[in-house]
């Protein structure tokens, strides 16, 4: 009698996965407020105005922020606790700078008389950037988690999860960011 070998399941940390299912709800929202907008605009009665600068400025220090946080998934790696929590704290403060980037910016748009009541441009844009603005400050719990790990050592070469889920929903946050501006540059 031949026996047969079993399949060898799939396996995924639950924590990765629960990390990529939340990615994935996040990635569900955006596409369909991007195509109500699309929708909305095509109404008709659409307030044109300027995208304030510092949303593109805010954009390079996102860049800045990914760089120090694969800057700091290398270093776990190598089990560099040093420069692991150096650039987990980098990639920190760059997130709280993006955060006061976009305060300005809707300072801005308050200038131009842009307001979130009103014309539904408007309310658009202070729905992109606010709930972008609140998954980044999850964005920041989670990086805190993490520092406090790499400060107790729990983070190393042999024990990557965390960092992992960290640089995985940061540079996902990036992206996002990245994304949501050229549509708004594009189609305001």
């Amino acid at each position: 009698m031949i026996q047969e070998e079993p399949e060898e399941t799939l396996s995924m940390n639950p924590k990765k996965f629960t990390l990529w299912l939340f990615i994935v709800s996040i990635l569900m929202l955006f596409a369909s407020m991007t195509s109500a907008y699309l929708v909305r605009r095509a109404e008709g009665n659409w307030l044109e105005f300027t995208i304030p600068a510092i949303f593109s400025y805010s954009t390079g220090v996102l860049i800045i922020s990914s760089a120090s946080m694969q800057w700091a998934y290398n270093a776990a790696k190598k089990d560099n606790f040093g420069v692991l929590k150096t650039a987990i704290s980098i990639t920190f403060v760059c997130g709280l700078l993006f955060l006061v980037m976009q305060y300005l910016g809707w300072r801005d748009l308050v200038a131009q008389n842009v307001y979130f009541v009103g014309n539904p441009s408007g309310s658009f844009m202070y729905v992109f950037t606010g709930l972008h603005a609140f998954h980044l400050i999850s964005g920041l719990f989670v990086l805190l988690f993490a520092l406090r790990a790499a400060f107790n050592l729990k983070i190393h070469a042999k024990n990557l999860t965390q960092i992992e889920i960290a640089n995985t929903y940061w540079h996902f946050l990036d992206i996002l960011w990245i994304y949501l501006l050229g549509f708004l540059l594009y189609f305001n």
